[in-house]
């Protein structure tokens, strides 16, 4: 990036990054619910599903089928939650705002006059490990999806064959700035690789 010219501002790190945790989750929970039972409420009639309790009751009818490995966790946490228009939801979506909008993406972007906010968009990816669980390392995106800021990921590289992203995400409505700084950075870079259907995969010894 600074070979075309980029100026770069490192370390520049949001404040707040990691103490929304809690009303992230919350809001989620309740999102979830609202937003599936209205899109499975469209569905032609005669569709088998019509709300999330119903594929909750569906999952643990087909139980063996379904979840082998896991269960239905989240979805149990959403279907115990209630409308959009409950205070607890109305103050933890406030709470997400302040904290990744007002003191998180927009302060750090205010204190260094930036035009796009850099990061790894996570670690390598990695196999579904029945036995020692998930692997993620950690990432980005939480900071402007919570935030309900565009944030565009684009290859960076790979490791063992599996693709690593580089996003640029910032403060609301920027997406042009966004699209032409990914779009610099592939034709720069020429990093992706179409993808591949392998067999396997094969790891580090």
């Amino acid at each position: 990036m600074k070979k075309q010219g980029a100026t770069l501002v490192d370390p520049a790190d949001i404040e707040t990054f990691g103490k929304f945790d809690d009303s992230e989750l919350l809001v989620f929970l309740y999102e979830l619910k609202a937003d599936l039972n209205a899109y499975l409420a469209r569905l032609t009639p005669g569709a088998p599903v019509r709300t999330l309790k119903d594929i909750i009751e569906f999952n643990e009818r087909n139980r063996q089928k379904e979840m082998p490995y896991f269960g239905q966790d989240l979805f149990l946490k959403a279907e115990a939650k209630g409308p959009l228009t409950e205070k607890e939801y109305i103050d933890a979506l406030q709470k997400n705002r302040q904290l990744a909008r007002t003191e998180g993406i927009d302060a750090l972007m205010d204190k260094h006059q930036l035009d796009a906010i850099v990061a790894p968009t996570g670690g390598p990816a990695w196999i579904t490990d029945l036995v020692t669980g998930d692997h993620f390392g950690g990432g980005s995106s939480n900071a402007a999806a919570v935030a309900g800021y565009p944030n565009i990921n684009v290859t960076a590289g790979f490791i063992f064959g599996l693709p690593v992203g580089i996003s640029f995400f910032g403060r609301a409505w920027s997406e042009p700035t966004l699209i032409r700084l990914g779009y610099a950075f592939e034709q720069a870079t020429k990093a992706r690789q179409a993808p591949r259907f392998l067999p396997s995969v094969e790891l580090p010894s």
